[in-house]
């Protein structure tokens, strides 16, 4: 398993290995604030798709590598779990419905996970044993519904909670449920206010200013667009956010993928490769200073690790806090519903009988 090192904003680490400590607190001086510096990894890497047990031995494996850098905070991308499904076509077409499509979602839904279940319990008990926080993206199944979730753990073993990508793009939109505004978490940690726009998610702007006004610190990115105008965007929002944005994306060959004469690579993959690149990667660590801090990596599976200074997010926010003295709330304003949007209600009769009583 190869590994990618870049530790680019501390300049006393040798062979990307820092003596002192990853997470460091700073004694005030003179009244002035402390700050943190925290050590943060992406992983870059393919799903075994059809194959969840593996993809998790996998997702340890790299779990432990990035530990044993000292990481104290490990991302990684979208859908890694379930796998994304880049190329299949489930058979759909307007007013068309493919027997070997449905078959091929049966398998998909298959390989996605229960939240919670015996693959989240899994990841919180990887999370606690490393002891880290950790963000994973999987496909979440509710039914017979899916959807596309970053999933959050604690250093002590703890499943923190879920968002599920709350708009699906293009053809995603028939194999993934859309999520909605109770599962727009920011969590509030020792190693800075940690938060999750998925893949497209991240060109919604008024998406991210609920971000924003949550004070999201850590911004975790997992994506599936490994474009040269997503770079852009992730250098943009980090600015505009003034804070850290960690993006991560899978590395896969068309041979991490199974075999299937529907799937459609035309468009990505040079056809006379014995093995072409279908997903490019591109994972990157970017500072709210706009400074890129390791990445993007196009070019194999592997790690990505950073040193955070969270100083730099008060560095950033002195001229520019767009929710905050950059605001104009007489003029602009958002409203945000937090509550769960449920298709199907039931209420006992007692219920309905204390609601009538109380009109």
């Amino acid at each position: 398993m190869s590994s990618t090192k870049e530790i680019v904003n501390n300049p006393t680490s040798v062979d990307g290995v820092v003596p002192s400590s990853t997470v460091k607190n700073t004694t005030p001086v003179d009244g002035v604030a402390p700050f943190s510096t925290v050590r943060a990894t992406i992983v870059q890497s393919s799903t075994v798709y059809n194959d969840t047990p593996a993809t998790l031995d996998k997702a340890e494996k790299y779990i432990s590598e990035a530990a044993s850098k000292g990481a104290k905070l490990v991302l990684f991308p979208e859908a890694f779990i379930g796998g994304y499904p880049r190329g299949f076509r489930f058979g759909l077409a307007v007013g068309v419905h493919n027997v070997d499509g449905r078959d091929e979602f049966r398998k998909y839904h298959a390989s996605a996970i229960q939240v919670p279940g015996p693959e989240v319990e899994i990841l919180a008990k990887l999370a606690g044993k490393h002891n880290m926080h950790l963000v994973m993206g999987a496909i979440e199944k509710d039914g017979y519904t899916l959807y596309c979730t970053a999933l959050f753990f604690s250093p002590e073993g703890r499943f923190m909670g879920k968002h599920r990508k709350v708009m699906p793009t293009s053809l995603e939109r028939c194999i993934w449920g859309q999520g909605d505004g109770s599962t727009i978490p920011v969590y509030d940690t020792p190693i800075g206010k940690l938060g999750a726009a998925i893949c497209w998610e991240n060109r919604m702007p008024l998406y991210r200013t609920a971000l924003y006004a949550k004070g999201i610190e850590i911004y975790c990115a997992p994506t599936a667009d490994y474009s040269l105008e997503w770079q852009a965007s992730m250098i943009h929002i980090a600015v505009e956010g003034g804070c850290f944005v960690l993006s991560a994306h899978q590395f896969c060959k068309r041979g991490d993928f199974p075999e299937h004469p529907d799937y459609l690579f035309n468009d990505v993959v040079d056809e006379k490769h014995p093995d072409p690149t279908v997903s490019g990667g591109g994972s990157v660590i970017i500072s709210p200073l706009g400074q890129v801090l390791a990445g993007p990596n196009y070019e194999s599976e592997g790690l990505l690790t950073a040193d955070l200074d969270l100083g730099d997010i008060a560095r950033a926010k002195l001229y520019f806090d767009v929710v905050g003295h950059y605001a104009k709330p007489d003029v602009f304003n958002l409203t945000v519903n937090e509550h769960p949007k449920k298709p199907v209600t039931f209420m006992t009769k007692a219920e309905k009988a204390e609601d009538d009583s109380n009109k």
